[in-house]
C-alpha cells in the first residue's frame, strides 16, 4: 500500500547506514518525564519480579515440570523487556523520539516475534501438563518427564524463531518510503509495514501466517486441554476436589488471558482499523503491564512458588546470620 508522501524508495540492501525515526510518544512532550518515570519503575520491578522466579526454579534440585516451564516463561519475560523497553525509554528521554538502523530494527523485529511466539507455544507446553495432571494424574511422571519437557521447551524456542526469522526477512525485502519514520515506540511488523511504498503480499502472508501459528492454532490448543479438564472435573463428585483441581490452572488462565487477550487486540483485526495511538497504548500493556503481572499471578496463586521463595529467603537470611 502506498504510503503518504512517498517520495523515495529505500531498501536494506541498497541503503543500510539510513535510519528510522521511533517516534514513541513525541505528541505527548508534557507527559515525557512521567511517562519515562513510569515505564521506569514498571520495568525494574519487571524485572525483579521474574528474575526472583527464574532463580527461585533454578536453585531447586528437580522443579516439577509446571516450575520448569515457569522458569521458561520468565526467562522469556525477562529477555521480552530488554529488547522492547529500554528503546523506549530512550524515545522518551529525547523530545522528538530515537533513531534505530535498519540492523537494529530488523534484530528488534526478530527478537520481539521470536520471544513472543516461544511465549505462545509455552502456554500449550502449560496447558497440556495441566491436562495430564487432572485427567491422567497415574500417569504424569510417566508422561511429563524430564526429558520431554526440555524437547518441549526447546521446540517452542526454534519453532518461533523459524518463523519469526522468515516474516523479519520478508518485511526488510519491502522497498521503504521518506520519510522513515515509525510511529511507535519499537518496530513493530504493522507499523514498519505501513512505510512501505508497494504492497508487499509475501510479507503480509507471512504476518497472517505467523498470527495463525502464533495465536489461533495455540489458542484452540489450550481450549481443547481445558475443556478436557473442564469434562473430567465434572466428574469428580466431590466440590473439595474439584476446586483443589481447579485452582492449579487458575494462574495459567490467568497469563493466557492477558497475553491473548492483548496480541489478539494488536493483530488480529482488519487492516482498516489501523490506529497507532491505540496501538502504542495497547503495546505499552503488552510489553510493560503484563510481563510484571505474571510473576505476581503466579507468586500469589501457586504454593510451589511460594513455598520455593520462603526458601530462598530462608537461606539468604541464614546465610547472613553466618
Amino acid at each position: 500500500m502506498p504510503c503518504e508522501g512517498c517520495m523515495e524508495r529505500y531498501n536494506v540492501s541498497t541503503g543500510a547506514t539510513m535510519e528510522f525515526l521511533l517516534l514513541g510518544f513525541s505528541e505527548l512532550l508534557r507527559l515525557r518525564v512521567l511517562l519515562f518515570l513510569i515505564f521506569l519503575i514498571f520495568h525494574l520491578l519487571t524485572l525483579a519480579g521474574n528474575m526472583m522466579i527464574f532463580m527461585a526454579v533454578v536453585t531447586e534440585p528437580s522443579p516439577p515440570p509446571m516450575l520448569f516451564f515457569l522458569c521458561q516463561l520468565s526467562a522469556i519475560e525477562l529477555c521480552y523487556t530488554l529488547v522492547i523497553v529500554p528503546k523506549a525509554l530512550l524515545s522518551l528521554a529525547a523530545a522528538n523520539g530515537s533513531t534505530i538502523s535498519p540492523l537494529g530494527c530488523a534484530a528488534q523485529m526478530l527478537l520481539f516475534v521470536a520471544l513472543g511466539g516461544a511465549e505462545c507455544f509455552l502456554l500449550v507446553a502449560m496447558s497440556y501438563d495441566r491436562y495430564v495432571a487432572i485427567c491422567q494424574p497415574l500417569r504424569y511422571a510417566a508422561l511429563m518427564s524430564r526429558a520431554l519437557c526440555l524437547r518441549l521447551a526447546l521446540a517452542c524456542g526454534l519453532g518461533a524463531l523459524a518463523v519469526a526469522l522468515a516474516l523479519t526477512v520478508a518485511v526488510f525485502r519491502v522497498p521503504f518510503c521518506r520519510p522513515r519514520r515509525i510511529d511507535h515506540f519499537f518496530c513493530d511488523v504493522a507499523a514498519v509495514l505501513r512505510l512501505a511504498c508497494a504492497q508487499s503480499y509475501t510479507a503480509e502472508l507471512l504476518l497472517l501466517a505467523a498470527c495463525v501459528l502464533f495465536l489461533l492454532l495455540p489458542f484452540l490448543l489450550i481450549l481443547a486441554s481445558y475443556l478436557c479438564i473442564a469434562v473430567a472435573l465434572a466428574r469428580v463428585a466431590s466440590p473439595v476436589g474439584r476446586g483443589k483441581a481447579f485452582s492449579t490452572c487458575v494462574s495459567h488462565l490467568a497469563v493466557t488471558f492477558l497475553h491473548y487477550s492483548c496480541a489478539a487486540f494488536i493483530y488480529v483485526r482488519p487492516k482498516s482499523s489501523y490506529s497507532p495511538a491505540r496501538d502504542k497504548v495497547v503495546s505499552l500493556v503488552y510489553t510493560n503491564i503484563t510481563p510484571l503481572m505474571y510473576p505476581l499471578i503466579y507468586s500469589l496463586r501457586n504454593k510451589e512458588i511460594r513455598g520455593i521463595l520462603r526458601k530462598m529467603l530462608r537461606r539468604k537470611k541464614i546465610a547472613q546470620v553466618n
